[in-house]
Parts: C-alpha cells; sequence; structure tokens
C-alpha cells in the first residue's frame, strides 16, 4: 500500500513549484505526476497516421515522492501519512490528526 495514490490532493515542499497544490495524476515507482505542476514543453513531430499535430506541447513532468505531501484540508497544510488496521482492512490516516483519509 503506497502513502500517496492517484487522486490524491498534494502540496509540492521542494523544487521550483513548491507550494503548490495539485492532484495526483498517477503514480510510477517513485515518482509521482501533480496536475499543473513540474510543466516541460515538450516538442513533437507531426504523425498524420496517429491524428497527431506538431507543435510544442506543454506537459507535467514528474517529480519524486519526497517531494510532495498530502494536503491535509482540515489543518490547510501538507501532513504526514501512517498506517494502522480498523477491523480487518488497513487505513490511511493523517499522522497529525489521525483522520482517517480513506473511506
Amino acid at each position: 500500500m503506497r502513502k500517496i495514490r492517484k487522486g490524491d490532493d498534494v502540496i509540492v515542499t521542494a523544487g521550483k513549484d513548491k507550494g503548490k497544490r495539485g492532484s495526483v495524476l498517477s503514480v510510477a515507482d517513485d515518482r509521482v505526476f501533480v496536475q499543473g505542476v513540474n510543466m516541460i514543453k515538450r516538442h513533437t513531430k507531426p504523425n498524420p497516421n496517429a491524428g497527431v499535430a506538431g507543435g510544442i506541447v506543454e506537459k507535467e513532468a514528474s517529480l519524486h515522492v519526497s517531494n510532495v505531501m498530502i494536503y491535509n484540508s482540515k489543518e490547510n497544510k501538507g501532513d504526514r501519512v501512517g498506517f494502522r488496521l480498523e477491523g480487518d482492512k488497513k487505513v490511511r490516516f493523517f499522522k497529525s490528526t489521525g483522520d482517517v483519509i480513506d473511506v
């Protein structure tokens, strides 16, 4: 079970986009793609067979998972994540408040 998953609201803690918030688009190993954060410009060739127009495309680049924290809306800041068993289910919770993230 991962501490940060697809769809989580996160805040960037380090790098050029420090302080920005966004939703996690995907998680791959130890890297995450966050919506609207760490934008890069990619020069693409046109491919008429695939229906792709050429030009400069702006898209998200990956961030290391250590540079983001899950955003706690009650505290209005990033928070650490822990795991605990509730009944027979393993759930994630915020370390500062103890509130469960997964419902």
